[in-house]
């Protein structure tokens, strides 16, 4: 027998989040793992700078512009790893809501 227990509000309403935005951008998942800061981290560089995204999972580049490829990065730490050789990479710092560490 499978028991259903009611999630806390806050964790509530980030799933709500996650659905809304997957419904903005429906060719990025927004799971709250690492795939969510990823995808924000995307998102957020597209509309910002001008790219258009690529499909999900793509080696090496997640979107591209009129001077070629671009690998995009979001931590709230201070390094990033990359999995494949990129092109041109653009790492997005944050994780501080309304803080001045937001910057790409």
């Amino acid at each position: 027998m499978t028991k259903r227990i009611p999630l806390p509000e806050p964790v509530a309403r980030i799933y709500q989040a996650t659905a809304a935005l997957e419904t903005l951008y429906p060719t990025r998942k927004f799971t709250p793992d690492d795939h969510l800061i990823g995808s924000i981290g995307e998102v957020i560089a597209a509309e910002t700078l001008g790219l258009t995204l690529y499909a999900m999972s793509r080696p090496g580049h997640d979107a591209y512009d009129a001077n070629g490829d671009v690998q995009i990065k979001m931590t709230a730490g201070t390094w990033v790893a990359t999995y494949a050789t990129c092109d041109r990479l653009r790492r997005a710092t944050g994780g501080v809501a309304g803080g001045s560490r937001d910057r790409l």
